[in-house]
This record gives structure tokens, C-alpha cells and sequence, in this order.
């Protein structure tokens, strides 16, 4: 890879819940584009959205972004945004990561659920279709309290869905999932919503049984969400950044050279940018350098 874009929303201020684009050379050192302003916004739904995720089609070359039909800055709170928020994903699609169609939205969680956060994607090469998962918050049958899990469904074209399934279930809440593949497996990495550490797992398949990894930095630290992951440019390291939102630190990379070890290090503060902007749950794409030089040209462009 030549380089990265890094999807986020900045907080729960005003404009705080659209998309917004940074990109990196080293996955290290951040620039914000727009001059730290959205480049995108939802107006349908909530009129705001959290957690964008981006992807790119193997098939044809085409680029999605997808993200939490929300905004907290409208005023009614955690509660409701857990137990009657929208059950619907926002999308944006484009061919060149620089003019995007209007968003579009489509509902992906069950009727049981309360909410439907922080979609992500990955391509299943089996299936040859993307397995889009989220969390849910559901109070299922026999239970006295709804609790998050991960649902999923898969998509050829972000337009036509599978019904959706249960994915991952944990004994308590579970949220903010993403998959990384590394040597032929698949690694999963989510928020503990109960105590808001972070979770390891290794598995085959992206639909196997996962094992839960030992993993000392992630246990110790709390107060976490929102991790993502992506190799380096040297294809040796791979970086996993998390949201210290408890303590509103924002971003904090941690670097392993191999994700089954579950043996990370905390990157110190001098050896990387996060930019201007304050960074909130977003995701990472990796890019070519015709991708990123695009991305470069129409920020020069205005």
C-alpha cells in the first residue's frame, strides 16, 4: 500500500456526526482534507452518522462507505438511541473515493432491534459477497434485559441484502467489531461494552469458531472502542488504533508483528500525528498511489 484514508466523524457537536477524510502516507501521520470539514453529509434518517466504514469491491473496483444512522447531538440521549434508534445503515458509494451518489439508506437489523451500530465489511472469498456485521442491542426470548450482539448479512452490491443473522454472541454486551485477515486467518477485535476493554480473537473462517487470544495491553487498558487495523507500509507491522473515549484522548496505535501472539506495543505520543481534527470511530482504507494522489489532486483542486 502507498498510503491510507482514514473515515471518521469528530464528536457530538454541531456537523460533529458527518463523515469526514484524513489520509496518511505511513498510517502514522495524519492530514485532514476539507480543511478539517465534512466532506460528506447525511440528510436522511437522523441527519447524521457515526462510525463510517469504507470498503473497496475486489470485483469491480468500486468504493462504499458505510456508516451508523445517528446523531446524539440532536438531544435524545444514550437510551433511546440503544433501545429506539434506527435500524438502518447509511450508504455512499463512489467509483474514484472522489465523487460520491447520494447516501442511501437500508435496513439491516432485525425488527427486535433497538439500534444498529457501527457497521463494517469485509469480503468473503467463499461466499464472494461481503459480510457486512453490526451490533444490535435485542432482548430475545426468555431474557429480562436486552443485550448487544453482532448481527451480519451478506451483499454483493450494498443494494440487495441476505437476510440478516446472528453473528457473534458474547455473555455480556458486545460491540464495535472488526475483522483483520493476517497469514490465512481472520482476527476479530471488539468492545467489551460492560467494561469497555478489548477482545482478541483468532479463528479459520470468517464464519469458524473463534478462540479468544491472551492480550496484556488490551486487557489492562479501559475505556476503549472503536478499534480498527491495517498493515504497515513495510507489510511487516500491523497498526490497531482504538478510541480512548472514556478519557476523550481520542486514537491511541498500538503495533504488533504478529496478530495470533496477541503481544502489542503502545506507540509513544512523538511517533505519530493524528492532525487538527479530533478523531472518533471511523475506519482505515488502505490505498494504491494513484488512489491516494487522487484523493491529493482534488484537495488541491478545491
Amino acid at each position: 500500500m502507498a498510503g491510507y484514508l482514514f473515515v471518521h466523524f469528530t464528536g457530538e457537536q454541531k456537523d460533529g456526526e458527518q463523515i469526514y477524510f484524513s489520509v496518511s502516507r505511513d498510517g502514522l501521520h495524519w492530514t485532514d482534507l476539507n480543511d478539517g470539514k465534512p466532506v460528506l453529509y447525511s440528510h436522511i434518517g437522523e441527519c447524521g452518522v457515526r462510525d463510517p466504514f469504507p470498503v473497496k469491491n475486489p470485483l469491480n473496483g468500486r468504493y462504499y462507505l458505510i456508516a451508523t444512522d445517528l446523531r446524539i447531538e440532536k438531544g435524545e440521549g444514550w437510551q433511546a438511541a440503544q433501545e429506539r434508534g434506527s435500524r438502518d445503515i447509511i450508504i455512499w458509494e463512489s467509483e474514484d473515493l472522489v465523487h460520491w451518489e447520494k447516501e442511501r439508506a437500508h435496513t439491516v437489523g432485525i425488527r427486535e432491534a433497538g439500534c444498529v451500530w457501527a457497521p463494517e465489511a469485509v469480503f468473503d472469498e467463499e461466499e464472494q459477497a461481503f459480510l457486512v456485521f453490526f451490533a444490535s442491542k435485542v432482548k430475545c426470548d426468555g431474557e429480562e434485559t436486552a443485550k448487544h450482539r453482532i448481527y451480519a448479512a451478506y451483499t454483493k452490491d450494498f443494494v440487495t441484502f441476505s437476510d440478516t443473522f446472528l453473528y457473534m454472541e458474547r455473555e455480556r454486551d458486545v460491540i464495535d467489531t472488526t475483522i483483520l485477515r493476517s497469514n490465512g486467518k481472520y482476527y476479530r477485535i471488539s468492545k467489551d461494552e460492560t467494561d469497555s476493554r478489548l477482545i482478541l480473537e483468532e479463528s479459520d473462517s470468517l464464519r469458524g469458531d473463534f478462540k479468544r487470544i491472551s492480550c496484556p495491553v488490551f486487557e489492562k487498558l479501559k475505556g476503549m472502542e472503536g478499534p480498527e487495523g491495517y498493515l504497515l507500509p513495510e507489510g511487516r507491522s500491523w497498526c490497531v488504533i482504538a478510541d480512548q473515549f472514556a478519557e476523550g484522548k481520542g486514537y491511541l496505535p498500538m503495533i504488533t508483528e504478529d496478530l495470533s501472539s496477541g503481544d502489542f506495543t503502545i506507540l509513544e505520543k512523538e511517533k505519530y500525528d493524528l492532525g487538527r481534527t479530533k478523531k472518533r470511530h471511523g475506519g482505515v482504507l488502505e490505498l494504491s498511489d494513484a488512489e491516494y494522489e487522487r484523493l491529493i489532486k482534488a484537495e488541491m483542486e478545491g
